[in-house]
């Protein structure tokens, strides 16, 4: 630890003081309500299975190299290697009760590779699944899945400092994990290859996060802003930890993304009484895309309205649009950061003790 102190401290990067989680737990294929899955081992190595004081091997190529697990009520029931197994709860990882390489199916729908540790239970007859990985693997996932190809280094760069910030910081919105793989928290998939864009921006940005008085920042993004990022009030949510300040974003400003849509007259009525709390309700209900941002003027047409609007998003914090413009004229993560989260400093994580 003083090793690291001196190092960073010479690097010119603030040390933040408080210690904190290194690892993420996050609920995962949740969308899908499973019932069932399948459970194997990648290639890297074996998985342990732990449930009802009992333990199954998998290893690639085996035998044993399949696990059936499915919900029965409260319960989970798990079927393979000749066996049968009935408990509350399961746990995979590495033989060494470590992090392991896993492979998570959910038949006829999606299969999943993940890094960490899966614990699951049944509740109400569904499957709860969670990964515990290390915080640096769930970061590289996420700016994998949050931002499209061809985005520069600096701007990816940028969204791993806000995507690791917000997962440090941003805890608290779910009872069964503390984040979720959908855009309600970040989207989370497979974990990018080690020399992919999106690993070496998380490796270059190693456990630096947005302070504001010496406090991580549960970091906001959106993809697109309207020309000005917006603050929480205005769009009807309540105030955070951090001040949200409402920022020129000279790309979306002289080039914003505009969309029109049609809704009904009670859908209108929600947007306008429940800003981003209604928009977010309409698209659960309709789909992600129904209203794609909360920047827009409305006109009455007999039972419907139709809205007509800029940007794609709740518009606060770093605006993923803004900041490849910025990084394609040559800013630096940092002059990214800095724009968008004013009056932040970025320090660094102390090591796991």
């Amino acid at each position: 630890m003083r090793c690291l102190c001196v190092l960073l401290l010479s690097l010119g990067v603030p040390l933040l003081v408080q210690s904190q989680a290194h690892t993420v737990q996050i609920g995962v294929l949740g969308i899908f309500h499973p019932q069932e899955l399948t459970l194997a081992a990648d290639q890297t190595g074996e998985l342990l299975i732990w449930a009802a004081d009992q333990s199954i091997f998998l290893e690639p190529g085996s035998a044993c190299s399949l696990l059936r697990v499915r919900s029965s009520g409260e319960n989970l029931v798990l079927s393979g290697c000749g066996r049968e197994i009935r408990a509350r709860e399961m746990r995979a990882s590495g033989r060494d009760q470590q992090s392991a390489g896993l492979i998570v199916t959910l038949p006829g729908k999606i299969k999943r590779r993940y890094l960490g540790i899966l614990e699951l239970r049944a509740k109400r007859s569904e499957l709860i699944a969670v990964i515990t990985m290390d915080l640096e693997i769930a970061v590289a996932s996420a700016v994998q899945a949050e931002t499209t190809p061809g985005t520069p280094t600096e701007a990816l760069k940028a969204q791993a400092v806000v995507s690791r910030s917000y997962y440090v910081r941003g805890g608290g919105r779910h009872t069964d994990f503390d984040f979720c793989d959908l855009t309600h928290c970040q989207f989370l998939r497979e974990p990018p290859a080690s020399d992919s864009p999106a690993a070496n921006a998380a490796r270059s940005t190693h456990g630096l996060v947005l302070t504001y008085d010496k406090k991580p920042v549960a970091a906001m993004f959106t993809r697109s802003c309207s020309g000005h990022t917006r603050t929480p009030e205005e769009i009807g949510l309540s105030g955070t930890g951090y001040p949200y300040f409402s920022v020129l974003c000279s790309f979306c400003y002289k080039n914003p993304v505009r969309w029109t849509r049609k809704v009904s007259r009670e859908d209108a009525a929600l947007l306008r009484l429940q800003g981003e709390n209604g928009r977010l309700a309409i698209g659960r209900r309709l789909g992600w895309d129904a209203v794609p941002s909360n920047n827009f003027t409305a006109e009455e047409d007999g039972g419907e309205v139709t809205l007509h609007g800029r940007g794609q998003g709740h518009g606060l914090g770093l605006c993923q649009r803004g900041a490849r413009g910025m990084a394609e004229q040559g800013s630096d993560f940092r002059a990214i950061v800095d724009h968008y989260f004013p009056n932040t400093r970025v320090m660094a994580l102390p090591s796991t003790p």
